[in-house]
């Protein structure tokens, strides 16, 4: 298993990120609108998808933090937060280099863009309260919370272009498309989704690690009260 985490799934991913975008540039046809701008799609919409599902994890890892407290879901919430963010600052950058041939501007105050740009700042935010509270199980739980507080907002991003009137387009499906940009599109999500999850996984391992290192130090240790030090222990665990 180790051995595929570290050669395989990396492999993997490479391979249908090259496949799936090979497609999208040379077997795809260009969009009847757009041309060939649209080919970038197949790398836009995939670090959208993923940058939702990484944040939607750490709001999952918070929720279960303060339902049962142990420093792996914390160093999971910890993780997808910064991919989740990594993904979604490339996802709009990518974006408005998109816009610019499309809509004649990098940036427009389009309730889909600004409700992310919302997003990302509150993952921002999220990231750095990690970064100034040094007491570990305050970190946990101030950071918990917040996560949670911010996931309100990736409903709003996601339904932003049904609810409101927005130059950004409805979310297409296999319906609405060319059957041939459906396939790239697939393969390019699944090759984007390998690679969150490698990310995940060195992220994750750099956590726990340092979250390890904190609770071993001697100011971090378990008093003397048994309740105490079998909360420490269980945390762990």
């Amino acid at each position: 298993m180790n051995k595929f985490v570290k050669w395989g799934l990396p492999a993997l991913t490479l391979g249908l990120l090259g496949w799936g975008w090979w497609l999208g540039l040379v077997w795809a046809p260009p969009d009847r609108e757009m041309g060939d701008v649209q080919r970038i799609m197949y790398v836009h919409v995939p670090l959208q998808w993923m940058a939702m599902l990484a944040m939607f994890l750490n709001f999952v890892a918070a929720v279960t933090y303060l339902m049962r407290q142990s420093w792996k879901t914390d160093a999971l919430a910890e993780a997808a937060a910064e991919v989740g963010l990594l993904f979604g600052a490339l996802g709009m950058i990518t974006g408005a280099i998109w816009g610019r041939p499309t809509w004649g501007v990098y940036w427009s105050w389009d309730p889909r863009l600004t409700s992310e740009a919302i997003l990302l700042v509150a993952y921002t935010g999220y990231l750095v309260l990690r970064r100034f509270v040094e007491d570990p199980d305050k970190r946990a739980v101030w950071s918990a919370v917040v996560a949670i507080i911010g996931a309100v907002n990736l409903p709003i991003v996601w339904f932003s272009v049904r609810w409101w009137r927005s130059l950004h387009q409805t979310q297409s499906s296999p319906k609405t498309v060319d059957p041939q940009m459906v396939l790239p599109l697939r393969v390019a999500a699944f090759g984007m989704l390998g690679l969150m999850i490698v990310f995940l996984i060195h992220r994750y391992r750099i956590a726990i690690a340092e979250r390890n290192a904190e609770v071993a130090l001697p100011e971090a240790l378990p008093s003397d009260d048994p309740a105490q030090r079998a909360s420490q222990s269980s945390k762990v665990a």
